[in-house]
């Protein structure tokens, strides 16, 4: 290294510094993770807490996650059916719109804009208690804020999130089989016949296993970022940009993954 111009040698350590900060953010989540996940499956347990956030979780973030599902499924047909018409294969509409609306933009897009408002609703409510003091207040009184503020925030949106997705792949298909009945001259009956001999029970499965995936990942960054906020308002505002940053890179990360991966053969 000394034989090495100072300029490449500054890159080189920039670099390094960069892989290894990188690593160790990696491996404070991942700590992070573990406690969460172990407060979660060890008593004492919340269960008020829990229904709380399954009901801002999951019920609030119906409307949202309902519109989108529905405008997608529409759109989707119809972009099916133009591109098909090209080669005239628009009798694939059903086919396609399912799949890809149960396979990969349900849980996807579900999982996106349940992200943006439960990720950053989280960080701002926990990085509000740890610049007030009131997460310091609940250790000092003995409360472990691992298992009353962070437990019930992660088990309730890893149980919600499949519900909101199977909710959102039905919302979709019906937008696409509105669309394709209403305007695209599909017959209501052979529409829905094939699209129920198309969908098969992996297509669910790998849908599910995303979307319980996805609500884990959701309520942890939303809490992490919380959780270690600082430096007031400013450092709350920061927090809350970074979970919903977080959360997105991840969710889109993990859908590779588990696409590729885990059910790239079915």
């Amino acid at each position: 290294m000394t034989g090495l111009p100072h300029d490449i040698v500054g890159v080189l350590r920039a670099i390094g510094r960069f892989v290894l900060g990188g690593l160790a953010s990696i491996g404070r989540v991942v700590l992070f993770a573990g406690r969460a996940v172990a407060h979660a499956a060890l008593p004492p347990y919340y269960p008020a807490r829990l229904i709380e956030q399954i009901i801002v979780i999951g019920w609030f973030s119906l409307p949202v996650v309902g519109l989108t599902a529905l405008f997608t499924g529409a759109a989707l047909a119809q972009q099916i059916f133009i591109g098909g018409s090209r080669f005239n294969a628009a009798a694939t509409v059903p086919a396609v719109t399912v799949i890809g609306i149960v396979r990969e933009l349900g849980p996807v897009l579900g999982g996106l804009m349940v992200a943006g408002r439960v990720s950053s609703a989280m960080a701002a409510e926990l990085g509000t208690m740890r610049v007030t003091e009131q997460i310091d207040a609940l250790t000092t009184l003995r409360t472990d804020p691992l298992r009353y503020l962070i437990a019930p925030r992660v088990l309730a949106a890893t149980l919600v999130m499949p519900f909101l997705v199977l909710v959102s792949n039905v919302i979709g298909v019906l937008g696409g089989f509105v669309l394709a009945t209403t305007r695209l001259g599909f017959n209501a009956a052979n529409y829905l016949d094939r699209t129920m001999s198309f969908l098969k029970t992996d297509d669910i499965v790998s849908s599910l296993v995303k979307a319980a995936v996805f609500g884990f990942i959701i309520a942890l960054m939303g809490c992490y970022h919380g959780f270690h906020s600082n430096g007031g308002a400013e450092g709350v505002g920061k927090a809350t940009t970074s979970a919903v940053v977080s959360a997105f890179i991840l969710i889109l990360l993990s859908n590779l993954i588990i696409t590729v991966v885990v059910f790239g053969s079915r």
